[in-house]
């Protein structure tokens, strides 16, 4: 009865250690926010959930990844013209059903065609990639869906072939008491899988809570944002293999959601301030979330506070892309993004 005792205790300890040195930090309670750039930025309603953007250059559009998240309504993939026109059309179609978008890569083969590859949760516990192919006006038409046995949790995806594409699981166990213990105690269980074209396996692991996922111009590096560690991991690429070597992480002074690539090489994210806000803002859509995005010279680790709403201006940003002269934020659950100028 005693030992029994000595060891819930024990427990216990190690418990309230891990909150207090861990995830009070990494939640960002204590943060000093304040308000940069929304006062010069436009919202653009464009549907429930705009979670990734990514941009196509050539084609002068930015696909916007939308899922209402709290109704279960059917999501879709939207194309804005970045002309100044601020054109918004529906381009997926229709395809596939179901379909509820997360992350998106755009993929550009050696003879400039391009794909779409989408993060689908076609229920909870059945995930796909959806490979779209791009018209020239940039409608999308199913090319291909891909799955396989460790794609258990996927979050965002990496597009790196016709076929091939790295995605992160965000969570080892998706539903039950261990899910909400890896969550709320930042048990460092997430992982990066790889499908070469034919099969699929982990080839990093111990992230607490993979997200966002993207890489160099080159191919050489891949990076990988880990929301309760509060950093971005960065990984040599085995162009190969596929396989990752964890090289250095980097510290970020928000939860890191997705990852877009500048012209530059630097790493644009949006991201999660104040963790226990966003926890909130998702159960209760009346209760604000700050937006932060960041931009990170992977070269040299400094970290720049790009954006910070505080009011409402958007809730709870999840990506932010670039283009020469503009930002575009998205967000989980809002129904807008910002369209804002860049500094």
């Amino acid at each position: 009865m005693r030992i029994g005792l000595i060891i819930i205790a024990v427990i216990l300890l190690a418990l309230l250690t891990r909150l207090a040195f861990v995830i009070v930090p990494a939640s960002g309670v204590l943060a000093d926010l304040q308000p940069v750039l929304t006062d010069r930025c436009e919202a653009l309603v464009v549907a429930p959930g705009t979670e990734d953007i990514t941009i196509h250059h050539d084609a002068g559009l930015a696909f916007i990844s939308t899922d209402d998240r709290r109704n279960g309504a059917r999501g879709a993939i939207y194309a804005l013209s970045l002309d100044g026109s601020q054109t918004l059309r529906e381009v997926s179609g229709g395809m596939p059903d179901p379909f509820h978008p997360h992350g998106i890569s755009l993929w550009t083969g050696q003879d400039g065609s391009k794909r779409l590859f989408v993060v689908n949760h076609r229920t909870p516990h059945d995930h796909t990639i959806e490979i779209f192919d791009i018209d020239s006006d940039g409608a999308l038409s199913l090319a291909e869906t891909v799955t396989h046995a460790v794609l258990t949790s996927p979050n965002d995806v990496l597009a790196v072939g016709p076929r091939q594409f790295y995605a992160t699981n965000d969570r080892a166990y998706p539903t039950g008491i261990m899910s909400n213990l890896e969550a709320y105690l930042g048990l460092p269980l997430a992982s990066v899988s790889y499908f070469n074209g034919e099969s699929g396996r982990i080839v990093a692991d111990g992230l607490a809570y993979a997200n966002g996922i993207n890489m160099s111009a080159d191919g050489g590096m891949v990076y990988v944002a880990e929301i309760l560690g509060r950093g971005v991991r960065i990984y040599d690429r085995d162009v190969q293999s596929g396989g990752l070597r964890r090289t250095r992480d980097v510290s970020v002074p928000t939860a890191p959601d997705n990852i877009e690539i500048g012209e530059d090489g630097a790493l644009w994210i949006g991201g999660h301030p104040r963790v226990f806000d966003f926890v909130t803002h998702s159960k209760d859509e009346n209760h604000s979330a700050p937006s932060h995005v960041i931009r990170v010279d992977p070269n040299t680790g400094d970290v720049t506070t790009v954006l910070m709403s505080l009011d409402g201006e958007l809730n709870a940003s999840s990506v932010a892309a670039v283009t020469e002269n503009m930002l575009l934020v998205g967000a989980v659950f809002d129904d807008r993004i910002l369209i804002c100028p860049r500094e």
